[in-house]
């Protein structure tokens, strides 16, 4: 199962609240198979950033397309998963995975619950219920959920936020694995700087409300890399550098 392919473009993107800004020309760009994230100070409009990416939220100024085409409402095509998914809790999780192709009426919708269920290491637990599976389980199948309608964009908001801390190392490995595999543009909104370096390609860094890419920044430390590159050199430096810039926001 192959996800559809698409280059995700934001420019001059704003957005307000009432009297609050909470976006104010917003650049960005991800391409096929590449993994953004993006990081900034609590409450300086990283969700925000997110929906309106989603087509969940009308931009007031700038816009959004998907391969050329401007964004204008929800859609399959950009999967979102928050910090606690998605999952239909009467559903058994085989179910919750078939549930989007099912909807599209697509004749594959048993097989690629199936592929998926292996891809996230959870085909053991294909009948089971949402409320039997642990945090990290039930974000893998949220991930997957999302995954079965082939989207061309994936957007993750902290999805790992909620976990233990050894659950979220486990987790970092097993997205990065997963996105290796799977062209798809992922942005994942982050406030963990260890987190970004380790799943993201780029970097970009928001300022505070009313935000503004700051700026964008490549990792450069290898698509395969683990946790082990926290004892690079080049990785601690990067690391001291975008944290002091966070900080700095």
């Amino acid at each position: 199962m192959e996800p559809e392919v698409g280059r995700l473009e934001a420019w001059g993107v704003s957005k307000r609240f009432g009297p609050v800004e909470v976006l104010d020309g917003v650049d960005l760009v991800v391409d096929p198979g590449e993994v953004l994230a993006v990081l900034g100070p609590s409450g300086c409009g990283k969700t925000t950033l997110l929906r309106v990416l989603a087509g969940l939220e009308a931009p007031d100024a700038g816009s959004v397309t998907l391969d050329g085409d401007e964004v204008k409402g929800p859609a399959p095509t950009r999967g979102l998963v928050a910090q606690h998914g998605g999952l239909f809790p009467w559903r058994r999780l085989r179910a919750n995975v078939e549930w989007g192709p099912r909807a599209a009426r697509r004749p594959d919708a048993a097989a690629v619950a199936e592929e998926l269920l292996e891809a996230t290491g959870l085909a053991d637990f294909a009948d089971a219920w949402p409320h039997q599976l642990s945090g990290g389980m039930r974000q893998r199948a949220a991930i997957a959920q999302v995954l079965a309608n082939r989207p061309p964009v994936l957007l993750l908001d902290e999805p790992f936020s909620a976990l233990d801390a050894q659950t979220r190392l486990r987790m970092h490995g097993w997205l990065r694995q997963l996105l290796m595999d799977r062209p798809v543009a992922t942005v994942l909104v982050t406030h963990d700087v260890d987190e970004a370096l380790l799943l993201g390609d780029r970097v970009a860094l928001l300022s505070v409300r009313p935000s503004k890419v700051v700026e964008v920044l490549d990792v450069g430390l290898g698509a395969g890399r683990d946790h082990s590159v926290r004892q690079d050199p080049r990785y601690m430096a990067l690391h001291r550098d975008v944290l002091g810039r966070v900080m700095g926001t």
